[in-house]
């Protein structure tokens, strides 16, 4: 793998970014995502002054993370108890077709 830097525009400011290049195109998905939520901040009219964006944008993308990490972990408990639920029932069948067995 080879780190490069990158030239990359947020909110009409350059930076220069080391990359590997096989994350480039994570990195430019990343940029893109963020000039996204910048700009809507920016938009809205009451945030003034690049870091002050910056920072707003950067706690509505925390605040979703946050929301999907606890919709993730919801589901998977689902799943789990789903799973826990299907195993106990697969194990009672087992179970009384043994006991079925045994009798005959």
């Amino acid at each position: 793998m080879s780190t490069k830097p990158v030239t990359v525009h947020i909110l009409d400011k350059e930076y220069l970014i080391s990359c590997d290049d096989n994350e480039r195109e994570q990195l430019h998905t990343a940029v893109t995502f963020l000039n996204m939520k910048m700009k809507d901040v920016k938009d809205g009219g009451k945030i003034i002054g690049s870091e002050r964006i910056a920072v707003m944008a950067a706690l509505n993308i925390a605040h979703e993370l946050l929301a999907y990490k606890r919709q993730n972990a919801d589901y998977t408990k689902t799943i789990d108890k789903t799973v826990q639920r299907l195993r106990n029932k697969l194990e009672q069948a087992l179970t009384s077709s043994k006991q079925l067995e045994m009798h005959q």
